[in-house]
């Protein structure tokens, strides 16, 4: 069974099964780059009217429609594709990992700010249909990606640098700043 819960984006929608949608962790797709997908599933979900990025986790979908679509036609759509696919495969919709999405700078300040994101902010993210990537560490400045419901939300400036940013200064003391990459 598929269930649904807002997001603070009103673009971006969860969908939530009690069935492994990634094995892999969290990555997310883009409209744009549909054209290079080899997962079929992902693929389709892209090619809905109005759908423009979604992201898979462990046992969640964030889909982030555009403005002119409705979530009255697209949320049955939605949860139509993901009943369908666990109707006819037992395996994940992701499984195996295509790309490498490791940090060439795995210094210790790194190892401290990535355990910092992966265990006290990415969870948090994550309830609201999100994620964040870390991208690079920089003269006291870290990067990172807001991906899913987070990408283009109005609070997330807020979030980065209100939540994000504290907590990271707190637990890193080599940490100055927060940017969106």
């Amino acid at each position: 069974m598929i269930q649904t819960e807002t997001t603070p984006n009103p673009n971006s929608l969860k969908f939530i099964s009690e069935k492994t949608i990634s094995a892999i962790g969290t990555e997310e797709f883009q409209k744009q780059n549909s054209e290079n997908l080899s997962n079929n599933f992902i693929k389709e979900l892209l090619e809905f009217k109005g759908v423009e990025l979604v992201l898979l986790s462990k046992n969640f979908i964030s889909v982030k429609k555009n403005e002119d679509a409705s979530w009255n036609d697209l949320k049955p759509m939605v949860i139509s594709h993901l009943n369908h696919y666990f109707e006819n495969n037992k395996e994940p919709i992701l499984r195996e990992k295509n790309f490498d999405n490791s940090s060439n700078s795995e210094d210790e300040t790194v190892k401290k700010i990535i355990d910092v994101l992966d265990t006290k902010i990415r969870p948090a993210v994550a309830r609201d249909g999100g994620d964040i990537k870390f991208k690079s560490f920089e003269k006291g400045v870290v990067k990172v990606e807001l991906q899913g419901s987070c990408s283009g939300c109005p609070s997330s400036l807020m979030t980065l640098k209100q939540g994000v940013q504290n907590l990271l200064k707190h637990y890193v003391k080599e940490v100055n700043s927060v940017e969106a990459n």
